[in-house]
Formats: structure tokens, sequence, C-alpha cells
């Protein structure tokens, strides 16, 4: 649901800066991207200006990347979108917006991975820096992290409508892979920084391989099977076993199952993104469609080992 009405255009960035951040008013500013909460508008060449503008929880989710995101950033060996300054609603725009660091690099919806082995390795590093104990009063996840059996009903919803759709080859082999996962002992270590939404959109490429991770709106602490998802999701064919022996502590049994019960989830969110994409459908986005449908293939593939 649309929830901004102004229309976001290089003058309104403009002026905004002008009131509350002068310093940074005479920049050059250019669209960078429209994503699924906000809309990115580089500000000269190394910072970036994000502005809700399309749902309504993404005021909060900008609000939490400014207070927690700082702190994070400097022990992760990925360059992030680092929150540098907070805009508050005004009368001109009646939401909150951030200045943040920019990252260069390609989304990987449209730049796929390449060079698998080094991807696996970069991915498992940034992890691995990631997924620290959390301090008491980190976020929660608004429907992630915890255990798999409470997104149930989004599962079969999600598995009806994309098989329905001809989105879905081989529907008795999904269920089986998140019947397995649903199954597995749940997490009893403790709640652990994750980046909560790791997509193709949200990460970067250059020649081939990881060169930074965007949009933390949904970070929280939590299960790591939740980010333990993007093996199958991110990475190609035959890399997830290289990520999993370079991801430390090396993940058990049960949490690389509850991770494919995680990676289903994200496949089917994808499949049908990419195919309201395909129909020009609001909110769809092509590119989506494709790293989903290799994700499913990839995680039935475990099931038939």
């Amino acid at each position: 649901m649309a929830v901004t009405t102004t229309d976001i255009t290089e003058d309104l960035i403009r002026d905004l800066l002008r009131e509350q951040h002068p310093d940074l008013a005479d920049r050059p500013v250019k669209l960078g991207a429209r994503g699924w909460d906000n809309q990115v508008w580089r500000l000269g060449d190394d910072l970036a200006v994000r502005l809700p503008w399309a749902t309504q929880s993404a005021d909060a989710l900008l609000r939490k990347e400014h207070a927690w995101v700082p702190a994070l950033a400097p022990r992760l060996p990925l360059p992030i979108p680092v929150p540098q300054r907070l805009g508050e609603p005004s009368e001109r725009f009646p939401r909150p917006w951030i200045v943040t660091t920019w990252v260069p690099g390609e989304p990987a919806d449209r730049a796929p991975v390449t060079r698998a082995a080094e991807a696996a390795d970069t991915l498992a590093g940034f992890l691995t820096a990631l997924h620290q104990p959390a301090p008491t009063g980190a976020p929660v996840g608004r429907d992630r992290g915890g255990p798999l059996a409470g997104c149930a009903e989004g599962f079969a919803q999600g598995l009806a409508s994309a098989t329905e759709l001809g989105l879905i080859r081989e529907p008795d082999a999904v269920r089986a892979v998140w019947e397995d996962a649903v199954a597995a002992p749940g997490w009893t270590g403790p709640a652990l920084w994750l980046h909560g939404d790791l997509h193709p959109a949200n990460v970067l490429t250059a020649d081939g391989t990881l060169c930074g991770v965007i949009d933390f709106g949904d970070l929280f602490a939590g299960d790591p099977a939740c980010d333990l998802a993007a093996a199958w999701i991110l990475l190609p064919d035959g890399a997830a076993d290289r990520f999993h022996r370079a991801y430390r502590p090396a993940p058990d049994t049960a949490t690389l199952r509850r991770a494919r019960g995680w990676a289903v989830l994200r496949a089917f969110s994808g499949l049908h993104i990419g195919h309201a994409g395909d129909h020009g459908r609001p909110g769809g986005k092509s590119t989506w469609g494709p790293p989903a449908q290799a994700a499913l293939r990839r995680l039935t593939a475990t099931v038939r080992r």
C-alpha cells in the first residue's frame, strides 16, 4: 500500500537538506533506485538519501537502522550503507528519512554471482562477523527468526499460489524440504544479530562476486538459520557446501535444516514478485523470479541426495 503522497523529486530532497542538513544541500542529487520500502537517491559520490515511499512500516525500519547499524558496521568485512544523518518529519515531507554512505555495485538480481568459490567465502566471512550475540533490547524479527512452525500458514498459501500459477514443478519435493525444516530441533543458542532480508536485490556484486550488502531495515536478533538460507538464494550451484564449511561456528545439521525452510519461504516471495513483474503489476520485479527458481531447484536437490 502506497502511503507517501508527496512526490519525491530532486528539488524536494534538496529542500529537505537545506532545512535540516544544509552542509549537504549543494551536493549533486540523482535517483539511485526505487526499492520496496524506500527510494534511494545518490548524494554526491559517497552518500545517499533514503526516503520511505511505499509501506507504512518503512518509518520504523529507517529509525532502527539509524539507531543500530553504525555500531555494527566497523566489524563487518563488506561495505554496508552506514547512517550518517537522520531527517525528521516536517511540513514539507511528513516522514523520517536518513542519509547513509553509498555502497557501489550492482544488485545480484541483475548481476548474479559467477565466481562461486570466492562469493561463498565472502558471504561466510560477512555472516560470521555479523552473527554475534545481540544486546538486551535489540530488535526482534517482524515475521522471521523464530520457530518455522509459526509460518506454516504462509508456507501453505505460498505453495498453493505458486503451484497454481505454474511456478513450481515439484510441489511435493518443496513440501518435503519444508516439513523436514519444521521438524528440526529449534535454536537454543543466544539471539544473534541477523540481517534478516538477504535476497538478491539486497546484495551487491562486482566482477562476479559479492562487494556489498544493503538494506538493514529488517535487522534483528534471532536464529542464524534465517540468514544462512542465503547460501541457496544467493550463490550458484554447488557453492552452498563451501559456504557452510567456511562459516563459523560450523552450523549443525538442525540449523541447516531450518535454514532450508527459510530459503523456501524466501524463494516463494521471489517467485511471486517475479511473476508480478512479468505481468506488469505494481510492485513486481521480473529479475526476482530466476534466482528464486534456481534456489528451489537447489533445495529440492538436497532432499533427493
